[in-house]
């Protein structure tokens, strides 16, 4: 958000830490039982697949950060790769999905606190958060780095904490005897609603990794820009063994069928060995997992309105900075606007029709992945390896929405995307027309 040459002081490791603090949220603490519910054991694999996509996208997207480091991340490259409209797309894209999800994320977080605080109105508390949210924003890129590294560790330290319990529930620790895998290995058992419904749970999976363009724009900050893919490479390695390590573990003491897309798999595992503060860990780690999660998306939607400003794709009055931190108040104040008309939607819209547009806005932000794929494949000279797994990546992506379609559920969001796409589509129409005026 600040300027370049005063912030690039983020070492690689800090970039993991920060991308650990930025996926890790209820997408996982809580989407993983929905994954489950679809597809079963073989949730795991869907998993390995959703890290290996990833992996692949945010790789490409480091690649041209080392060879290229400019402001705007993604959608600058989309910019370089395929003119004015992608850049411009792109940017609005990320922007409108990022405040849709935004209501969602701050009216879980009120729910999750009504465990502690069960007579607070959901509106009070989504508004706290929202603010705190703010004043971490407000700190900068070193305070907003400072503080996803404290998330990280706890969000860490919870999935840990979990694994250590259920490896010493297996072994018997707990209650005098081991325990007996809940599933077997055969192809049923693995696959007990087809491959049908590992299709569908892609989906769910792929938005347990979702916030790695937060990662990629946190990466222009780097010492040493050469150093993201190494970073990425870190992050997700590390990521990926403890969320097979701890979903294997819930899948083996509890039957798939048993989970609820309610209440976490996590607490369900040990809900029978009548742990009393492993409600209140898990709920705390879902409200912190909830509250990085939005942090993160605040930071990123201030930072894409400044860099549409600079390109004169959105108001200049919101490139301007002040404070010793260069904070940018306009497009904070923009952010904010956002941030609020989000908390009344999602308490005003009723609830299906809500969910509908936030399975929108997570299909939204894969087809900034897609574009981040296609950038990479415009802009860099690609091995043959590199273009293997440039074309993976993409059908991975294109399998995950693909597999909306043939569930009920998610159907309806899938369509409510293309709507958004189609007016996004227009908009950009109209502009270039201005673009061709401006440019004659």
């Amino acid at each position: 958000m600040s300027k370049q040459s005063k912030q690039k002081k983020i070492k690689w490791w800090q970039l993991s830490m920060i991308g650990i603090g930025c996926i890790i949220g209820t997408g996982y603490f809580l989407g993983s039982s929905i994954a489950i519910r679809q597809t079963g054991p073989s949730v795991l694999l869907a998993f390995i697949l959703a890290a290996t996509g990833t992996y692949i996208v945010f790789d490409a997207l480091a690649r041209m950060t080392a060879e290229h480091p400019v402001e705007g991340s993604f959608r600058t490259y989309a910019k370089k790769a395929y003119g004015h409209w992608a850049g411009f797309s792109n940017g609005w894209m990320y922007w409108s999905s990022e405040m849709l999800i935004m209501g969602s994320q701050l009216t879980a977080l009120g729910i999750f606190s009504q465990f502690w605080f069960p007579n607070v109105p959901l509106w009070i508390l989504a508004s706290v958060f929202g603010g705190l949210g703010l004043i971490v924003i407000l700190t900068g890129v070193s305070g907003f780095e400072r503080f996803e590294n404290i998330f990280a560790v706890v969000k860490v330290a919870a999935i840990l904490m979990f694994i250590i319990i259920a490896v010493l529930a297996v072994f018997g620790v707990l209650n005098g005897k081991a325990e007996a895998s809940a599933f077997s290995y055969g192809f049923k058992e693995f696959f007990p609603n087809g491959m049908v419904g590992f299709w569908t749970a892609l989906i769910f999976a792929f938005y347990a990794f979702g916030g790695i363009e937060v990662m990629g724009i946190m990466a222009n900050e780097l010492k040493e820009p050469k150093d993201a893919p190494r970073s990425g490479k870190v992050m997700l390695f590390s990521l990926t063994s403890i969320y097979i390590a701890s979903l294997g573990l819930a899948l083996y003491l509890v039957p798939w069928d048993k989970f609820s897309t309610e209440e976490s798999p996590f607490i369900l595992a040990l809900d029978k060995y009548h742990l009393s503060f492993v409600p209140h860990v898990f709920n705390g780690a879902l409200v912190i997992a909830g509250f990085s999660t939005m942090v993160a998306s605040l930071f990123a939607i201030t930072t894409i309105i400044v860099s549409l400003s600079n390109d004169g794709d959105a108001p200049k009055f919101f490139s301007k900075t002040s404070g010793k931190r260069d904070i940018p108040f306009r497009a904070l104040g923009l952010t904010t606007s956002g941030l609020i008309l989000s908390i009344v939607v999602s308490l005003l819209l009723p609830e299906k029709i809500y969910e509908y547009f936030t399975t929108a806005a997570g299909l939204m932000l894969l087809y900034t992945w897609l574009f981040i794929l296609l950038s990479f494949k415009k802009l860099m000279k690609l091995s043959g390896i590199h273009q293997f797994k440039g074309y993976f990546g993409l059908l991975l992506i294109l399998a995950a929405v693909s597999g909306t379609l043939f569930e009920k559920n998610s159907r309806p969001g899938f369509f409510v995307s293309v709507g958004f796409l189609l007016i996004i589509g227009l908009i950009t129409l109209m502009m270039k027309k201005k673009w061709k005026k401006s440019a004659s």
